[in-house]
């Protein structure tokens, strides 16, 4: 029996990957990372498997007992017409009571920031957002942790050059 091959989940690519906030590993200490499901309606399900979607913006906010992912623009869809979705959406982020008083207290107590990471397709066919509890870096941090990763790759080529 031939078995019918894994179709992409997202259009071009093979790993998932939706969305990538690039600039908050630059802009925030990340010191620890959840995985949280996200609450989506048809539409934004169909633009993010057309890649349709930025996070750069966008943050995360315990309010009223749930977590909310606020400003993460998801374009609409075409062929969705009347039936489409706001793009820049208010959308639940799923996570257990206990990793939600984590959040909650890691924000409240330390004041630290909830920053989303990556936005991508799991194995299942299911959205997840890979969020990030950070603290915010200043400009001096920046440049210290740019001239750390410039002495690395420089290093790296003086060895291999011999």
């Amino acid at each position: 029996m031939a078995t019918k091959p894994k179709t992409p989940a997202v259009k071009g690519r093979t790993d998932g990957m939706v969305a990538e906030n690039r600039r908050s590993r630059r802009e925030y200490a990340v010191e620890d990372t959840l995985e949280a499901g996200v609450m989506l309606v048809g539409s934004e399900v169909k633009s993010l498997r057309d890649g349709r979607a930025n996070i750069a913006e966008a943050y995360a906010s315990v309010e009223q007992g749930e977590l909310w992912l606020i400003n993460a623009e998801i374009q609409t869809y075409g062929g969705a017409n009347r039936f489409n979705h706001e793009p820049r959406r208010k959308r639940k982020l799923l996570v257990s009571k206990r990793q939600l008083a984590k959040l909650s207290q890691e924000v409240d107590r330390a004041g630290r920031t909830i920053v989303p990471l990556k936005l991508y397709f799991n194995d299942k066919g299911r959205a997840k957002l890979l969020i990030g509890v950070a603290t915010g870096r200043k400009a001096h941090d920046k440049r210290e942790n740019e001239a750390k990763r410039d002495w690395a790759r420089d290093k790296a080529r003086i060895l291999k050059g011999g």
